[in-house]
Order: C-alpha cells, then sequence, then structure tokens
C-alpha cells in the first residue's frame, strides 16, 4: 500500500508540474532559510561548552555601585587572586591577564638574532597561570601546565607554532622576544582552540613573566583599581553551592574595600554559560551575543517555515476542486477514508523529503557566506547530530502542518458530489480559511519589511551622525610604549610631519571613540571625592587639532612628558553642575590619589564610545608612558600614496617594530558590526517573505480562478471589461493586506522598538516606515495577483458556460 502511494504521489507530481515546482520551491527555500537561521543559533549557544566540566567554571566580576551609576567589569584588583587563595580555599582558582596588540619576534634558538619575523598579534596573547589550565582542561600536545610557574616561559597553540615556526613540532626550546623587552622559552604546545570560544587562546606566557613588567601589571599592590584585561575564575567542586561562595565574596568584599567611602565595590560569580550572552561584562571574544537577538533568529525561522505551509496549504486546496474525480472514483472502488487521508499525506511527505534534499543543497551553497549575517570566521558543515535531528524533525513537523488540513478536505469529500463535479469552494472548507492564512503570510512579510526598513534607517543614522571630531582621513598606527619607542617618537613624527600628504600627528593612549572605558575617582576644585567616575585619555598637545576637536573655552595643555595640565569635556561640567566652561578655567582636579592639576581646556563634546553609549565625562591628560597609538590625519587627496610614504618613515625610525594600521572610520563600523549583520539579515530574510507570500497568493488566486470561472464568464457576457474583472480579484487582497498591516504593524513597533532602545542615539519611529511598509507589500500582490487575473479576464467566457 505504502508503495503504491508513493507511486501515485510521484504521478500526481508530474501531472500538475507547475504546482509541485512551486510546492517544492516555498518548502525548499523556507527549509533552508531555516537550517542556515538554526547552525548560527546553535552555534553562538555552542561557546565554551566543549571545555570539560564547563558547568562548574565561574568568572569572578565586579560592580561599583554610587548615587550617581553603577558600572560593572569583568576584572578584579590584580592583588585579589591571593586574597581569594587565602580567603576561600576549597575552590580552585586561575587567573588570566589579556595583552592584546603585543609584538612578538620569533629568534629562534638565538637570544640575539636579528629577526625580521615579528607579528603584531591583535587576539590571542596572554598571560595566565598554571591554575588557569586546572580549571579550562585544553589538550596539552606537549608540556604540561606546570612549565607556566617559571619566568619567562611561553605556550603556543598549534597553529601559532606553526605560524612561527612552519613546524609545530619544532617549536619546542625556541625563543621569542615579546614587545621588544622581554625573552621567552617555548616550553609547551597545546590543541587549537574551536572558534566557538570567549578565550582564543594563540600565546600564553607565564603569569610569573606579566609580574616583572611593570608596563603590563601595573597597579599590582592597588585594591582601588580594576581592569578588564586580567580576570579571575573558579571551579567550583559538585559539593559547593554558587550561593555559598557569593555569601563567602561579601565578607570579602566587606573586608578589602572597607575604606570605600564614595562607592560600594561588589563581587560575584558569573556562570561561564553566561559569559558569552552578558553585556554588561566584556569578554576576550570577538563579541557577545543578546539572547533576545537568538530569540529574534529563531522567531525569524519559524515565520519562514510556517509561510511555506501555508503555501503548500493553499496550492493543494486549490487543486482540491481539480481532483474532485479521483477521489470519487477511489472512494466507489472501495477506498476507505482513511487510506486517502494516508494517501495525501504520503503525498505531503514526498514533497517535504524533496523539498529537504534540494533545501540542503541551498543551504551547502550559502554556508559560506554564512560570515556576512553571523560572527562566524570558521568553516561549519551539516554534518552533525543536532542537524540531522533538525532535519528529521522538520520532515515530520512540516508533514503534519501543511499536510493535515488538504488530507481532511480531499478525503472527506462525497463520491456523488465529487463524480458529477459538484464539488465547490463550500465543499473544500471555503475560501475564508485561505484568507486568513494570506493575511497571516502578509502580516509576517509586514514586519519583517518594517524590520529591514528600522534597521536600515538606523544604521544610516549612524554612519551619518556628528560624531563631534573628524573622522575621515585618519590613520591609525599601533605604537609601542616602551622608553625605547618614546625616545623616537618626535624623530617619528617630525619625519611624517615633512611628508606633503600628512596634515598632522599625534600620540595617545586612545582614540577620541573607542570601545576602551580606563575610569577613576576624582575630586573637582578641592572638594571631597564626586559621586561619578571620570574616563581618561592621554595624549599630546597634537591631540585636538589631529582629531578636529573643537573648545568651547581655554586652550590645549602645554607640551610635556608628565601631567601638568589637563583638559575636560564639557559633560564634566554639566554632571559638575558648571553652567560656564569660563568659569572651570584654572580649576584644579584630581585623578585618583595623585596631586592636583589645572584644568587649562574644556572641550565640546563628542561621542566617546559607541552611539549606543551615553557620552562619557572625561578628562584628557598629557602621559607620554601611556601612548600606545599614532594618529595621522592625511590629506584627501593621494591618501595611497601617502600611506606608503608613513610606512617606510616608520620602518626607518622602528625596524624594530612591526607596522600595523587601521582607519578610523572603519573602526567606528566595528562598533555596529552586528548591528550591520542583522540588518542585512533583515533585508535577506524579508526578501524571502516577500517571494514566499507571492507564491501563496498566486496559489490563492489559482483557487479563485477556479472557483469564479462561471462568475467571471457571466460578467464578461454582461459587459464587464478587463480591467472590471482584475480589480474583481486584486480588491479583495488588497483588503488582505490592510487587516495584515493592522496585525503585522503593532507587533513590528514592539520588536524594533525594543532593539532601537540599545541606541541612546537612535532614530523616531514614525508614520513613514509603516507607510512604506503597506505600500510595497500592495504593490507586490498587485504584480502578483495581475499575472492570474489578466488571464481570467481575457479566457473565453464561451468555454466556461458551456460547462453549466
Amino acid at each position: 500500500m505504502i508503495k503504491n502511494y508513493w507511486k501515485i504521489a510521484l504521478r500526481n507530481l508530474k501531472r500538475h508540474k507547475v504546482f509541485s515546482i512551486i510546492n517544492i520551491t516555498g518548502l525548499a527555500i523556507g527549509i533552508a532559510a531555516c537550517l542556515l537561521l538554526f547552525t548560527v543559533v546553535k552555534y553562538e549557544l555552542s561557546y565554551d561548552n566543549f571545555l570539560p566540566g564547563y558547568k562548574n567554571i565561574y568568572r569572578i566580576v565586579s560592580e561599583d555601585k554610587n548615587a550617581e551609576e553603577v558600572t560593572h567589569t569583568p576584572g578584579i584588583p590584580f592583588p585579589a587572586l591571593q586574597a581569594i587563595k587565602i580567603d576561600i580555599p576549597e575552590v580552585t582558582s586561575g587567573s588570566l591577564l589579556s595583552n592584546n596588540g603585543s609584538q612578538v619576534t620569533v629568534l629562534g634558538t638565538n637570544e640575539n638574532a636579528i629577526s625580521n619575523k615579528k607579528f603584531i598579534e591583535s587576539t590571542g596573547f596572554f598571560f595566565a597561570d598554571p591554575e588557569f589550565f586546572s580549571i579550562f582542561k585544553y589538550k596539552w600536545l606537549v608540556g604540561s601546565p606546570e612549565v607556566l610557574k617559571d619566568p619567562n616561559v611561553t605556550v603556543l597553540t598549534k597553529k601559532m607554532a606553526t605560524k612561527y615556526f612552519g613546524d609545530w613540532q619544532t617549536a619546542t626550546g625556541q625563543l621569542l622576544k615579546l614587545d621588544n623587552t622581554v625573552t621567552v622559552k617555548v616550553e609547551g604546545i597545546i590543541e587549537d582552540v574551536p572558534g566557538n570560544t570567549d578565550f582564543p587562546l594563540g600565546v600564553i606566557t607565564s603569569f610569573e613573566t606579566a609580574k616583572a613588567n611593570p608596563s603590563v601589571y601595573f597597579y599590582s599592590t592597588d585594591w582601588g583599581s580594576t581592569t578588564s584585561n586580567y580576570q579571575v575564575y573558579l571551579s567550583l567542586p559538585n559539593n559547593v553551592s554558587v550561593d555559598k561562595i557569593n555569601s563567602r565574596l561579601l565578607g570579602f568584599n566587606k573586608k578589602y574595600y572597607a575604606d570605600r567611602t564614595r562607592s560600594v565595590r561588589t563581587h560575584f560569580l558569573q556562570p561561564l554559560s553566561q559569559l558569552h550572552f552578558d553585556k554588561r561584562f566584556e569578554s576576550f571574544g570577538d563579541h557577545t551575543t543578546d539572547r533576545s537577538t537568538l530569540w529574534t533568529l529563531t522567531l525569524i525561522g519559524l515565520f519562514i517555515i510556517v509561510m511555506a505551509c501555508i503555501n503548500f496549504i493553499n496550492l493543494s486546496t486549490a487543486q482540491a476542486v481539480g481532483r474532485s474525480k479521483e477521489i470519487g472514483i477511489r472512494k466507489v472502488l472501495g477506498s476507505k477514508r482513511s487510506q486517502l487521508f494516508g494517501q495525501v499525506m504520503g503525498e505531503t511527505a514526498f514533497i517535504v523529503i524533496a523539498s529537504i534534499i534540494f533545501a540542503i543543497g541551498i543551504a551547502a551553497v550559502c554556508l559560506p557566506f554564512i560570515k556576512h549575517v553571523a560572527s562566524i570566521e570558521e568553516s561549519l558543515s551539516f554534518l552533525n547530530w543536532q542537524t540531522l535531528v533538525f532535519l528529521l524533525s522538520l520532515v515530520i513537523i512540516v508533514t503534519l502542518f501543511a499536510g493535515i488540513y488538504p488530507a481532511m478536505i480531499l478525503s472527506g469529500f462525497k463520491p456523488v458530489l465529487a463524480l458529477k463535479n459538484k464539488i465547490t469552494s463550500a465543499n473544500v472548507g471555503g475560501i475564508s480559511i485561505r484568507r486568513g492564512l494570506v493575511v497571516a503570510q502578509f502580516a509576517i512579510s509586514q514586519v519583517l519589511i518594517i524590520g529591514t526598513a528600522v534597521a536600515l534607517s538606523q544604521m544610516k543614522f549612524v554612519r551619518n551622525a556628528d560624531l563631534g571630531f573628524a573622522k575621515e582621513s585618519l590613520l591609525i598606527i599601533n605604537s609601542n610604549s616602551d622608553s625605547a619607542a618614546q625616545a623616537k617618537q618626535s624623530s617619528f613624527r617630525d619625519k611624517v610631519l615633512q611628508l606633503p600628504g600628512v596634515e598632522s600627528v599625534s600620540f595617545s593612549s586612545d582614540v577620541p571613540s573607542s570601545d576602551n572605558n580606563w575610569t577613576t575617582n576624582f575630586a573637582y576644585d578641592h572638594r571631597p571625592d564626586e559621586n561619578f567616575g571620570l574616563n581618561i585619555k592621554y595624549a599630546d598637545e597634537n591631540y585636538f587639532k589631529t582629531y578636529g576637536l573643537k573648545f568651547l573655552g581655554g586652550r590645549s595643555f602645554s607640551k610635556s612628558d608628565t601631567t601638568n595640565e589637563v583638559v575636560v569635556n564639557e559633560t564634566v561640567l554639566k554632571k559638575l553642575g558648571v553652567k560656564d566652561a569660563a568659569f572651570a578655567i584654572g580649576k584644579e582636579i584630581r585623578m585618583g590619589r595623585q596631586s592636583w592639576k589645572t584644568i587649562v581646556g574644556v572641550v565640546k563634546d563628542f561621542k566617546t564610545n559607541s552611539l549606543k553609549e551615553d557620552i562619557k565625562p572625561l578628562i584628557i591628560a598629557e602621559r607620554k608612558k601611556f601612548y600606545w597609538l599614532t594618529g595621522v590625519k592625511l590629506k584627501t587627496a593621494n591618501t595611497a600614496q601617502t600611506q606608503a610614504s608613513v610606512e617606510r618613515a616608520w620602518n626607518q625610525v622602528y625596524p624594530e617594530y612591526a607596522y600595523t594600521t587601521s582607519f578610523m572610520d572603519d573602526n567606528i563600523a566595528d562598533f555596529y558590526k552586528q548591528d550591520q549583520q542583522l540588518s542585512l539579515l533583515y533585508k535577506i530574510f524579508a526578501g524571502i517573505a516577500i517571494f514566499i507570500s507571492c507564491l501563496g497568493l498566486y496559489g490563492l488566486v489559482s483557487f479563485m480562478a477556479v472557483q469564479k470561472t462561471k462568475e467571471v464568464g457571466i460578467r464578461k457576457v454582461l459587459g464587464a471589461s478587463v480591467a472590471n474583472i482584475v480589480y474583481l480579484f486584486s480588491k479583495e487582497f488588497t483588503v488582505l493586506i490592510a487587516v495584515a498591516f493592522i496585525i503585522a504593524a503593532p507587533l513590528a513597533y514592539f520588536m524594533m522598538n525594543s532593539w532601537l532602545q540599545d541606541f541612546v542615539y537612535r532614530i523616531k519611529l514614525g508614520a513613514g516606515i509603516f507607510i512604506i511598509a503597506v505600500v510595497i507589500s500592495i504593490f507586490i500582490a498587485w504584480v502578483t495577483v495581475g499575472y492570474k487575473a489578466l488571464k481570467a479576464a481575457i479566457a473565453n467566457p464561451v468555454k466556461s458556460l458551456r460547462t453549466e
């Protein structure tokens, strides 16, 4: 019997080629889209869960709360690790210190060698203690965690060892020079870490090495300062609860922060399972993902597959009238309703399986391009048990969802009416259900169209926003702040300024707008410490000219290697209640426990971070030891030639340092990489939704054309024009789209308004975006309906009336 069902299904597919192609195409595209979204969501949810003991690993994080704000950091003070080992001895605790942007010079076996093999490691450069690898159990190919007990020892991943030495098996015992200051020996190799991790390990040097380096391990005895680069992790035994450790940390807080008067600092545990999704805290990975974004992707996938199933239902029921005689004959010959039901479900399963095979091919072709819509750089595959379970589940769910209603309709035909060709729309459930399905389709389409319009508008707003400084033609060079590099800064600046394509040069710790937040407590005008923190950027006297910052009052500070004079932004004055910039000039300010410095200038506010954050109260001061970046303002003509000249100047002055650059506007664009990806995702899936909706409309118009064949004939005989007939079909769909818009508009408003809340500076959700969505939907519907309606309108009315 099952064999016969498959034969009949195949014959029906051949007999109704157009409907079969539409059904399979719609389902295949919907399933392929779902499969790709499933792959993205699965990948994001898999971060770090490959680690043994994943559920027992926690990070100690910090929260500082004062009268005006609450700030979070994943770091803790440097001396806290040893205190934790003493105060909470029942847990294993290990530290990880990131020093990304470090230079690695390959020496080989000769410590005094001069090497041209220099690499700037923008990610993956860490200092760690042996206990870290007792918590994070990576596979060791050579050596063991114990080698990290000693200073001047480093461990490499297999990939990095191959990069430096050509063959990882020959890397052990070789020498590397870090930041041109310390020589370390390779004593261990670990297996490469997967891409789905927030710990992109590459070069891991012993923590003892960091302790001997003041430029890395600063504030080593200071309990007041934290850095997100220094993080501590715990592995909890099964018999130790999180609540118990958090309660111990409360006592820890009181013990070591009792002297804090203006703010309250607390430490608590953050599960490793939440690290990738908690945007309050930074991670060592390249991004964090909001769970709401994953829910949005899941919902889009669900929408798309529902739309594809709706198409199948519409097309199947549109065919039902044409198959009435077949069903009537089968019933007369003894077929039971259950057999006919099974036959239709078998046909549905056949189409679904064919669609899934087609969908896998489409998804496989699209998979390499997935990095454009998600933060996935490594190669992915569908050959895993999760994807197999997902596809099998889709076969069952889509077959049931798409097939049950058509199967019930077809198997329920009365044989007498079927054989006399008396089956009408009333016998196949009427058109009301199909109308509801089309409304659902267009409601989903309009939600995605509105989402696309909002995302594109916000991204355009972000690109064109006034940041308060000049971001164009700014070449940013990663520098080094060691004493040797500092001694050559003036020489490099003078050489670069001689180039005809360069306007100005500045050395600084940070560019005006970045994702860095270096904060401190401070006091103003010899008052006690204020209730809010102050962001710090260290820069030379040319910083304001190079980046186009505007003064509201005062001037830039005088040239100096240390901090004597400072400049603040207008947000500082607003929070202090100072209304006139001139009033602040000459006042004194103190950062932390430093000496009092004189305010000599106030700059107009500029965006210190991305547009997702408020402008921070900021102080800019000179301090040469923290000049890690060089900003070069280029003239717009011949920028490529000027860049090459700047690189030659760098290599002449700094032959021992690698040359790595970026452009300021590219760095700012990186702030919104995930939002741009989401915007692109909306565009793609809005297009898919519109395409599937058009297929659904075609199915419903096909059904109506069959239903209204005689009506159209009578109208034409009575004098109706082609335009009248086209209007007859089109007006109904216009109403359906209007109903869909009423449903879609509030849902889209809620979704996109929630997304916009991530931005402090954002567009307003005006009526125009919603009007555009409904106009696009109506236009698409008219184009889709027009073909079938026109075909029905120009048909010979005599043919349809002769069958009466």
